[in-house]
């Protein structure tokens, strides 16, 4: 690829949904590995996601690789910053197609009690890479996982 080629793509979202579900099981989601392999994972045609890294604290690393079938694997790497048990996470992490970094973006998600219930907000900002992604695929892709979390946390 020569430099013409290389570009930068920024975009801010905020998903916000709520689960009928405590906070403290909406955050389990997150922080328990074998909960969030429910729920974390592409659509249904695609292969399950396979952790290699999962670190759950301040300075703690999480790493996962999945796709379709027939590829390109997409790989997430991610940073854990700040963690509030209850309350809050923030992270950044880069996504990978193949070898190729797609994006980078820092990531931060509230757990607001909400009569018997959670309001979930996640706010995400992102640098995406050489036209691989898009802010609004990326949004549409953290809606799929976070309705897919709501359904894991609820059932």
């Amino acid at each position: 690829m020569t430099a013409t080629q290389h570009s930068i793509t920024h975009g801010s979202f905020t998903v916000e949904r709520t689960v009928n579900a405590t906070p403290a099981r909406v955050f389990a989601a997150f922080a328990n590995l074998e909960q969030k392999k429910r729920w974390f994972n592409g659509p249904p045609e695609w292969d399950p996601d396979v952790h290699q890294a999962f670190e759950f604290r301040p300075g703690g690393r999480e790493a996962s690789t999945g796709g379709p079938k027939d590829g390109p694997v997409h790989r997430f790497e991610a940073r854990y910053y700040d963690i509030l048990e209850n309350e809050r996470i923030v992270y950044a992490y880069e996504m990978y197609l193949d070898a190729a970094r797609i994006s980078v973006s820092v990531t931060s998600i509230e757990f607001r009690a909400q009569g018997a219930g959670t309001h979930v907000v996640l706010t995400e900002h992102g640098v995406h890479l050489d036209g691989h992604d898009t802010p609004e695929g990326r949004e549409e892709g953290t809606r799929f996982i976070m309705e897919a979390m709501a359904r894991s946390v609820e059932s």
